[in-house]
């Protein structure tokens, strides 16, 4: 007999707001197989609102507000099992971040985590990578955001050591990052790599996302530094409004996509890593699999 159950898993995030719902099947003395399902992502660049003004505006909160039911309403459609909320940079930095998620508790039933920095870095670092992390490789995983970018260190199947710092592609594209953020991330890789011959870079993010199905790679097949550069070259010669029309790119991408190159090309060069490898696993994948681990050890315990 199999166990099928749907988990959910909501980012809030500076960029845009996710629901990804999952199927977790489960098989006796087998491992469970977790299938993305359906996934809606909104637009709403809280991130806009937060780095230059300090607080969310009331016309996104409003659509904070519609988001959030539309997910309550396909999340109960899916008949889902457990979801969980979690909000980062732009909620945690907003004057009415708090206030914002209590609003919307009450007017949607969505309870909202605000994380830190720490608490995402873990949350990602808790995604199935073991097909990549073995015990005879280095990695550092570099998750780009809106607000803020998460890096972690992996070597012999284990995490090492993680970091956030306050530098996202919303906040370049605003000009609100301190004068010294690409010294100290420079800095921090440096230090926490250079015992290490060989080192790879794992991508994650919509942004990495876009440019992998650029590439037209084979799954599982990393991107060189000599193409993430060409391509960072390639898409700095266009305009904001070729970027939409003649490369097919989302309106919030096409500004967002050349700052994130940036960072992946920097993590790469202070970390000497020839090669990216892009899983498509992020925040809302590790909010999946800890719902399921807590509920799988409940049950256990029953």
């Amino acid at each position: 007999m199999l166990r099928i159950e749907k988990y959910a898993a909501i980012d809030i995030g500076s960029n845009a707001i996710r629901l990804l719902i999952a199927t977790v099947i489960e098989k006796e003395g087998e491992k469970p197989q977790f299938k993305k399902t359906s996934l809606v992502r909104m637009p709403i660049r809280l991130g806009a609102d937060v780095f230059l003004e300090g607080r969310i505006s009331d016309v996104n909160y409003e659509r904070m507000k519609d988001a959030m039911t539309a997910f309550s309403l396909i999340m109960k459609t899916h008949k889902v099992v457990a979801y969980r909320a979690c909000a980062t940079s732009a909620m945690r930095e907003a004057k009415n971040g708090e206030e914002i998620a209590q609003k919307l508790i009450e007017a949607t039933g969505i309870d909202i985590q605000i994380i830190d920095g720490n608490d995402e870095a873990a949350i990602i670092a808790s995604t199935d990578l073991k097909h990549l992390i073995s015990e005879n490789k280095t990695f550092l995983y570099v998750d780009v955001g809106g607000g803020s970018t998460e890096f972690t260190v992996f070597s012999n199947g284990k995490s090492v050591i993680s970091k956030s710092f306050q530098l996202g592609t919303v906040r370049i594209i605003n000009d609100m990052i301190r004068d010294t953020i690409w010294d100290e991330v420079k800095s921090w890789i440096t230090l926490n790599t250079k015992e290490y011959n060989k080192i790879d870079v794992i991508g994650s993010g919509g942004n990495i996302n876009s440019i992998y199905r650029f590439s037209e790679k084979k799954v599982g097949k990393p991107l060189s530094y000599f193409f993430l550069a060409n391509f960072y070259d390639k898409i700095r010669d266009y305009t904001y409004h070729e970027r939409i029309f003649e490369l097919s790119m989302n309106p919030d991408r096409a500004d967002v996509i050349i700052p994130a190159t940036r960072i992946y090309l920097s993590a790469m060069k202070w970390s000497k890593a020839k090669n990216i490898f892009v899983p498509k696993i992020g925040l809302s994948d590790g909010i999946v699999k800890s719902l399921y681990n807590e509920r799988a050890a409940e049950r256990t315990k029953q």
